[in-house]
Formats: C-alpha cells, sequence, structure tokens
C-alpha cells in the first residue's frame, strides 16, 4: 500500500460475497489475522465509497458500532473495510419463537442513533467530504416514482400508466404535505434486520450510505414493515408501542401525528420497494425479489387502513384488482 492506495491483492485470497440489490460487489479478503471485506463499484460511481466512508465515521465517531474503513482507492472504486460476519439479525429472528426481545434491543439502538445530532457535512478519514441532503418532499416523490415508472408498465400501456400515475401522484403530494415532524433527525433510510449485524456482543450497522436527515417514524417504518421478514400485526404493534414508550420523555412525541407520520411513510417506502424489485427484475434480470412484492402489497392495504387514504385506496382497488397484487411475474 503507498499513500493509503491499494496497490497489490494478489497475497490475499478473495471469495465473492452475495449482495445486496445495488450494483455494489462484495469480497471478503482471507488474511492471517481475520478478514476483511472489499467493497467494488465502478469506477463512475466511486462517490458512493466516499458517502460509506463520511457515513460510517459519522456513526463511528457518535459511539455506533458501523464497519471501519481501512484504505480506499476512491478513482478505482475500491475500499478496504472491516469485516462484521455473517450473521444478520434477519437469520437470529427466523430461529427465535420469541422475537419481541430482540426487537426491543434493535428499537434502543435506533433511539440512540435518533439521539445524534446530525451534521450536514461530513468527512472521510481520508478528508473527503459528503453533503448529507434532507428527506425533502422532492426526494420522497423521486422514491415513490418507482411504483409508476417500473411497476405499472408491467400491467397497463403507457396512456393508462400515466393517468394513473397522475392521479396518485397528486394523491401523494398532499399525503407528504401533511407529515407533522421535521426532516431533524438522522435517518439510515434501510434500518431493517438484514443490515444489522451481531457481532459478539455488539450491533453492527451496515449499509448506511443512503442516509439522510429526515422524519423520525422512517427507520421505525424500515424495521417494522420490514418485507423481507414477515411478523404478525401483534409484534408489529408491540415494536411500535415500545418505541414510543420509549422516546415519550424524549420527544414529547404526540402520538396520533406520529401515527400518522408512520403510515404516510410506509406507504411511500413501500411503492417505492415494489417499484424497485420491479426494476430489478425487468432491468437486471434479477427474479429473486419478485416473491416478496405480494407480501409488500398486503403491508400497503394495512397501512391503508386510516381514512387519509381513501382517496389512494379507491384509485388502487378501481385499478390494481387484489389478483395482480398477489402476482408474481415471470
Amino acid at each position: 500500500m503507498e499513500n493509503g492506495k491499494i496497490t497489490n491483492l494478489m497475497q490475499f485470497k478473495i471469495r465473492p460475497i452475495a449482495g445486496d440489490a445495488s450494483f455494489r460487489k462484495f469480497y471478503r479478503l482471507t488474511l492471517n489475522k481475520g478478514s476483511k471485506i472489499i467493497a467494488l463499484v465502478e469506477k463512475e460511481k466511486y462517490k458512493n465509497l466516499i458517502v460509506c466512508s463520511a457515513i460510517n465515521k459519522f456513526l463511528r465517531d457518535n459511539r455506533i458500532f458501523a464497519p471501519r474503513v481501512f484504505t480506499q482507492d476512491y478513482a478505482k472504486g475500491i475500499m478496504i473495510m472491516e469485516d462484521f460476519g455473517d450473521l444478520t439479525f434477519h437469520k437470529i429472528l427466523l430461529g427465535k419463537r420469541n422475537k419481541l426481545p430482540v426487537y426491543k434491543k434493535l428499537v434502543d439502538l435506533l433511539i440512540k442513533i435518533q439521539k445524534i445530532q446530525p451534521k450536514k457535512k461530513l468527512r472521510t478519514i481520508f478528508a473527503k467530504s459528503h453533503i448529507i441532503d434532507k428527506y425533502s418532499i422532492k426526494y420522497l416523490h423521486q422514491e415513490s416514482d418507482l411504483f409508476y415508472d417500473w411497476y405499472l408498465p408491467l400491467f397497463f400501456n403507457q396512456k393508462k400508466v400515466l393517468n394513473m400515475k397522475l392521479m396518485i401522484k397528486k394523491i401523494l403530494s398532499k399525503l407528504y404535505k401533511r407529515l407533522n415532524f421535521p426532516n431533524s433527525y438522522f435517518v439510515h433510510r434501510d434500518y431493517h434486520v438484514s443490515n444489522l449485524m451481531k457481532v459478539g456482543r455488539k450491533i453492527g450497522v451496515i449499509d448506511s450510505q443512503d442516509a439522510l436527515i429526515g422524519n423520525p417514524a422512517y427507520d421505525l417504518v424500515s424495521l417494522i414493515d420490514d418485507v423481507r421478514i414477515k411478523t404478525s400485526i401483534k409484534l408489529k404493534n408491540q415494536i411500535y408501542s415500545y418505541y414510543l414508550t420509549k422516546t415519550a420523555k424524549i420527544y414529547k412525541l404526540n402520538s396520533s401525528k406520529f401515527l400518522e407520520d408512520f403510515n404516510v411513510l410506509s406507504v411511500q417506502r413501500n411503492l417505492k420497494i415494489i417499484g424497485i424489485f420491479s426494476r430489478l427484475f425487468k432491468r437486471d434480470k434479477k427474479n429473486k425479489y419478485l416473491k416478496l412484492i405480494p407480501y409488500t402489497w398486503q403491508l400497503l392495504e394495512m397501512r391503508m387502513s386510516s381514512k387519509i387514504f381513501s382517496e389512494l385506496k379507491k384509485i388502487f382497488d378501481s385499478n390494481i384488482p387484489k389478483k395482480f397484487r398477489k402476482k408474481i411475474i415471470y
């Protein structure tokens, strides 16, 4: 290694790791005294590594256990960081009958993260910087737009997709403007059990590079309405109630307003997820996420039970029959 840049990897044993639903590739370097993770991106997407490094440093500086970045060559799209192993809380929960105690620990960590005063400008250990944006209504629309851009075209012609997009987007605009709590909290954006690792007695937080400054309900949505692990309504309510109890004195939460934000952001997130899974299928030829779409629809339907979603529910019921929502496209 020279000047913090990687010059020779041939001495290490390297094997690929099954990655997430992103453009990044991961490899495990086996060394004499342990292992490390190599993250690779295409050269033109090197900024993703800068952001990952900056966010991880920010979390570590605030005593949150995120992977340490050891070295990098951003220009070549490569970064070497700490290896947290393979034991996700997703795996742990699959083997647990009583899941609530585990979720309580994850909620406690979320509250700890939310107590951190977020900074707009973050720096990596290599003097690069990253400006962390606010989770604006523009961002919310960019994400929910994926639903009409990728999912609806699987079933409908261009004219109908455009008409539905105009109707749904108008309704979503009103819903997003109803959000009560300010964008003043660190939001991981993918705070779910597949991104939370058991590392000895610690809980490691990975995949943080999409973080923004946003609404406190968003990461709770990611944890409770996680499309990759089915949980009962009873358990979802127990996790939600535990969070409210633990934060009541800290944030002086108005429970009815917080619940409204939670439901709006759950609907937004699940529309985004359906769009992402459809894009992975159509553009990237990845079929494995399609099986998660029917459960994502179930979560959408559950969160749209409130009166504020009556217009949106009517459009969905009129145009997207239940048989479509349950369908796995191949």
